[in-house]
Protein backbone atom coordinates (compact mmCIF):
# COMPACT_ATOMS: atom_id res chain seq x y z
CA UNK A 1 0.00 0.00 0.00
CA UNK A 2 1.47 3.56 -0.77
CA UNK A 3 2.33 5.14 2.73
CA UNK A 4 -0.36 7.20 3.61
CA UNK A 5 1.42 10.87 3.62
CA UNK A 6 1.94 10.30 -0.36
CA UNK A 7 -1.63 9.72 -0.77
CA UNK A 8 -2.59 12.84 1.79
CA UNK A 9 0.05 14.96 -0.17
CA UNK A 10 -1.97 14.18 -3.38
CA UNK A 11 -5.30 14.94 -2.11
CA UNK A 12 -4.36 18.08 -0.32
CA UNK A 13 -4.48 19.60 -3.79
CA UNK A 14 -8.54 18.99 -3.47
CA UNK A 15 -10.47 21.39 -1.46
CA UNK A 16 -11.80 19.54 2.06
CA UNK A 17 -14.51 17.85 1.15
CA UNK A 18 -12.93 16.17 -1.78
CA UNK A 19 -9.81 15.21 0.38
CA UNK A 20 -12.10 13.93 3.57
CA UNK A 21 -14.48 11.78 1.13
CA UNK A 22 -11.43 10.41 -0.69
CA UNK A 23 -9.78 9.06 2.82
CA UNK A 24 -13.41 7.61 3.94
CA UNK A 25 -13.70 6.18 0.55
CA UNK A 26 -10.14 4.62 0.56
CA UNK A 27 -10.64 3.02 3.82
CA UNK A 28 -13.66 1.16 2.32
CA UNK A 29 -12.22 -0.38 -0.43
CA UNK A 30 -9.01 -1.20 1.44
CA UNK A 31 -11.57 -3.14 3.98
CA UNK A 32 -13.40 -4.48 1.12
CA UNK A 33 -10.69 -5.99 -1.39
CA UNK A 34 -8.36 -8.28 1.02
CA UNK A 35 -4.72 -7.50 0.30
CA UNK A 36 -5.52 -4.89 -2.83
CA UNK A 37 -2.48 -3.27 -4.22
CA UNK A 38 -3.07 0.75 -4.10
CA UNK A 39 -0.94 2.98 -6.67
CA UNK A 40 -0.72 6.53 -6.50
CA UNK A 41 -1.11 7.37 -10.60
CA UNK A 42 0.05 11.06 -10.75
CA UNK A 43 -0.29 12.09 -13.97
CA UNK A 44 -3.19 10.39 -14.46
CA UNK A 45 -4.82 12.09 -11.32
CA UNK A 46 -5.65 9.28 -9.38
CA UNK A 47 -5.58 6.37 -7.11
CA UNK A 48 -5.94 2.63 -8.17
CA UNK A 49 -6.94 -0.22 -6.84
CA UNK A 50 -5.31 -3.31 -8.44
CA UNK A 51 -4.17 -7.08 -7.71
CA UNK A 52 -1.35 -7.17 -10.56
CA UNK A 53 0.14 -4.64 -12.83
CA UNK A 54 -2.03 -5.25 -15.95
CA UNK A 55 -5.01 -3.20 -16.74
CA UNK A 56 -6.79 -6.28 -16.58
CA UNK A 57 -5.80 -7.10 -13.10
CA UNK A 58 -7.00 -3.54 -11.93
CA UNK A 59 -10.14 -3.06 -9.88
CA UNK A 60 -11.55 0.46 -9.65
CA UNK A 61 -9.77 4.24 -9.15
CA UNK A 62 -10.31 6.67 -7.03
CA UNK A 63 -10.33 10.07 -9.08
CA UNK A 64 -10.69 13.58 -7.21
CA UNK A 65 -11.19 16.43 -8.98
CA UNK A 66 -12.26 20.23 -8.37
CA UNK A 67 -15.60 18.91 -9.23
CA UNK A 68 -15.78 16.34 -6.70
CA UNK A 69 -15.13 13.06 -6.44
CA UNK A 70 -16.05 9.38 -8.25
CA UNK A 71 -15.37 5.96 -7.48
CA UNK A 72 -14.69 4.81 -11.57
CA UNK A 73 -15.00 0.74 -12.24
CA UNK A 74 -12.93 -0.95 -14.65
CA UNK A 75 -15.23 -3.52 -16.49
CA UNK A 76 -17.95 -1.43 -14.51
CA UNK A 77 -20.18 -2.04 -18.01
CA UNK A 78 -19.81 -5.91 -17.30
CA UNK A 79 -21.12 -5.31 -13.31
CA UNK A 80 -24.85 -5.79 -11.54
CA UNK A 81 -26.26 -2.79 -10.19
CA UNK A 82 -29.12 -3.06 -8.88
CA UNK A 83 -29.39 -0.01 -6.88
CA UNK A 84 -28.44 2.55 -10.29
CA UNK A 85 -25.19 3.99 -8.83
CA UNK A 86 -23.27 3.39 -11.81
CA UNK A 87 -22.95 6.25 -14.31
CA UNK A 88 -21.23 6.82 -17.87
CA UNK A 89 -21.41 6.01 -20.82
CA UNK A 90 -17.86 4.45 -21.65
CA UNK A 91 -17.48 0.97 -23.73
CA UNK A 92 -15.79 -0.13 -20.75
CA UNK A 93 -15.59 1.30 -17.27
CA UNK A 94 -18.27 3.18 -15.07
CA UNK A 95 -18.09 5.78 -12.35
CA UNK A 96 -19.97 6.54 -8.94
CA UNK A 97 -20.40 9.83 -8.33
CA UNK A 98 -19.18 10.27 -4.15
CA UNK A 99 -21.25 12.95 -2.91
CA UNK A 100 -21.18 12.35 1.10
CA UNK A 101 -19.73 10.29 3.82
CA UNK A 102 -23.53 8.12 3.53
CA UNK A 103 -22.65 7.29 -0.10
CA UNK A 104 -19.47 5.65 1.12
CA UNK A 105 -20.48 3.92 3.50
CA UNK A 106 -23.76 2.81 1.87
CA UNK A 107 -24.49 -1.51 1.71
CA UNK A 108 -24.91 -0.37 -1.99
CA UNK A 109 -21.38 0.80 -2.63
CA UNK A 110 -19.58 -2.02 -0.68
CA UNK A 111 -21.92 -4.44 -2.48
CA UNK A 112 -20.83 -3.20 -5.86
CA UNK A 113 -17.11 -3.15 -4.52
CA UNK A 114 -17.74 -7.22 -3.65
CA UNK A 115 -18.93 -7.59 -7.70
CA UNK A 116 -16.00 -6.03 -8.85
CA UNK A 117 -13.65 -8.25 -7.06
CA UNK A 118 -15.69 -11.23 -8.02
CA UNK A 119 -15.97 -10.94 -11.65
CA UNK A 120 -12.07 -9.62 -11.36
CA UNK A 121 -11.53 -13.31 -9.60
CA UNK A 122 -13.79 -14.73 -12.99
CA UNK A 123 -11.66 -13.01 -15.52
CA UNK A 124 -8.67 -14.21 -13.81
CA UNK A 125 -9.87 -17.85 -13.55
CA UNK A 126 -10.68 -17.95 -17.19
CA UNK A 127 -6.81 -16.70 -18.51
CA UNK A 128 -5.70 -18.95 -16.84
Amino acid sequence: MTPDKTIDAFLSRYDEEVFINALKLREVIIKTLPDVTEQLDIPAKMIAYCYGQKYAELICVIIPSKKGLKLGFNRGTELPDPNGLLKGTGKISRYVEINSEKEIKSAALKKLLSHALKAYKQRMAINK
